[in-house]
């Protein structure tokens, strides 16, 4: 190979190792533009009124109304739909939070009663609903419509799933706030821990996206990994507690799509309702 062949040869490798970050990065996108096409319309804002009752012994009670606007996944087309039950009922959540705070179980209560639950859709329709099941240990809710849908809703498919590793990529669905004119949005988050006891689930990292509890996450392929929820815990000795900047005993986690699964089908079921696949 002479002087302007071995040139030419070294010139071609360096440009392509040089766009081969970029082609991935275009397949990524195109992938994600795929599943953001096909699914968006199976996540929702669902908008709930909640009670709270707050209690700590020598302070006294305190109570209050709110209205929360929180991302649900909808998982079959009668339009059962899967929250982060901390998202509308955050009582347990801060009971464990606060248990960390000291070493003496302060006995922080919540009380939560939720007074009217609305399912809002893309095209400003506003559907009453209730919560038919909550599963405090895996930090699911499943609301449901109160009547019947016009038409089947766009829903994903809970029994198509697929696993992750570590530094695995997953695309994530969201349905953003009434300022941002309730868009769709999409996400790319990346698995920086894969946990196996005491069950299966993946930790997402940190970085600030649009993401929310209670939305889906894709992997490439298209299949449904799994549903954003929190995992708290009673972390005695967590040092600052709620107001550290990484309290022990919370986390987000994606729940894989079996576990999810399974939660469904004890969904009990409604007149002229069929269940999750």
């Amino acid at each position: 190979m002479n002087l302007k062949s071995h040139l030419l040869s070294t010139a071609v490798l360096a440009l392509s190792l040089g766009f081969a970050p970029i082609t991935h990065a275009d397949e990524l996108a195109t992938k994600g533009r795929e599943i953001f096409k096909k699914h968006q319309r199976a996540v929702l804002t669902v908008q709930v009124v909640v009670k709270m009752k707050l209690s700590v012994p020598g302070m006294g009670g305190q109570d209050n109304e709110t209205k929360l606007d929180v991302t649900g996944t909808v998982v079959d087309p009668s339009g059962l739909t899967v929250l982060a039950l901390s998202s509308i009922e955050p009582g347990n959540m801060l009971e464990n939070l606060m248990a960390g705070m000291t070493d003496e179980d302060m006995n922080f209560k919540m009380e939560t009663e939720l007074t009217d639950v609305k399912m809002l859709l893309d095209d400003g329709t506003e559907l009453p609903a209730e919560v038919v099941l909550r599963d405090k240990d895996l930090d699911l809710a499943f609301a449901r419509p109160k009547t019947k849908p016009a038409s089947p809703m766009t829903a994903v498919d809970l029994s198509k799933a697929s696993t992750a590793q570590v530094l695995d990529q997953v695309i994530t669905l969201n349905r953003l706030g009434q300022a941002a004119g309730r868009a769709y949005a999409v996400s790319v988050e990346r698995i920086t821990a894969v946990v196996q006891k005491p069950r299966l689930f993946y930790i997402p990292d940190s970085t600030m996206t649009s993401t929310a509890q209670g939305s889906p996450g894709f992997t490439p392929d298209g299949n449904l990994l799994g549903i954003f929820v929190m995992r708290s815990v009673r972390a005695k000795g967590g040092g600052m507690g709620m107001f550290s900047m990484r309290p022990e005993g919370l986390t987000s986690i994606i729940l894989p799509a079996a576990d999810v699964l399974k939660a469904a089908k004890q969904v009990p079921e409604a007149k002229g309702d069929s269940k999750a696949k």
